[in-house]
C-alpha cells in the first residue's frame, strides 16, 4: 500500500509523511483507535510565529502543545523496564522514556533536539519492537522547508542543520537504524504555520 492510498489528503496536505516496513498499514489496521488519535491531533495542530519566537526551555511550546493533546487522549509517557538475565543474573536494561505511548505504539516528537536524538529514538523503537513490546513506533518532527519560516523569524540559527528535521531523519530510517520495527514518521510543514505578528 502506498503513503496516498491510507493518509486522508488534509494530513498530506500539512505533513511530510514516510513509512518504514509498513508502517502505515500496522498503525491503520492493527492500532485503528491509535491511528484515529494521531489523525485528530495532526488536524488540530497548528503553530505560530509567536510560539516560535518564544525562548527556548526544556521543551518547547510547540512540543508540548503535541505532547498534552496526545495525553488528553490517554497516551502516556513510559519508561520501560527491561532486563537481561544471564545465567540467572538479572542486569537492568532500562529503556529511554518514550514521550507518548497508548497500547503498543509509542510516538516520540522531535521538534528541535539534536540530531543524534533520532538515533536514540530508532534504537529505543528497535529494542521495544524486538522485545514485544511495541509493535510500530511513531516520530512526529520538523519538515526540512520550515528552515525558511525561522530564517524569516530571526531564529534560523536557533533551528540549524544540526538539529531534528526530516532530512536528518529519513537516512537513518533507510539506513535500517530502527530495524525491524515498523515505523511512520510526520513532518510538521509551513501549511500549519500562521504567523501573528
Amino acid at each position: 500500500m502506498s503513503v496516498d492510498s491510507l493518509v486522508p489528503n488534509d494530513i498530506l496536505n500539512r505533513f511530510d509523511v514516510y513509512e518504514w516496513r509498513n508502517g502505515l498499514a500496522v498503525l491503520h489496521t492493527a492500532h485503528g483507535d491509535c491511528w484515529r488519535d494521531i489523525l485528530t491531533v495532526l488536524r488540530e495542530f497548528q503553530m505560530t510565529a509567536s510560539e516560535i519566537l518564544m525562548p527556548g526551555g526544556s521543551k518547547s511550546v510547540i512540543a508540548t502543545k503535541l505532547d498534552s493533546r496526545l495525553y488528553q487522549l490517554g497516551w502516556t509517557e513510559k519508561t520501560y523496564a527491561t532486563a537481561v538475565v544471564v545465567d540467572g543474573v538479572t542486569y537492568d536494561s532500562p529503556t529511554h522514556k518514550v514521550d507518548c505511548v497508548k497500547g503498543r505504539v509509542a510516538l516520540e516528537v522531535e521538534w528541535n533536539n539534536k540530531d543524534p536524538f533520532f538515533d536514540r529514538d530508532l534504537n529505543n523503537f528497535r529494542q521495544l519492537f524486538e522485545l514485544r513490546a511495541i509493535d510500530i513506533g511513531v516520530i512526529v518532527t520538523r519538515a526540512t522547508e520550515l528552515q525558511t519560516v525561522f530564517n524569516e523569524l530571526g531564529k534560523g540559527s536557533s533551528y540549524g542543520a544540526s538539529t531534528t528535521h526530516i532530512q536528518k531523519l529519513i537516512p537513518r530510517l533507510e539506513g535500517g537504524a530502527g530495524g525491524g520495527c515498523p515505523l511512520v514518521v510526520f513532518g510538521i510543514t509551513e501549511a500549519c504555520y500562521t504567523d501573528d505578528r
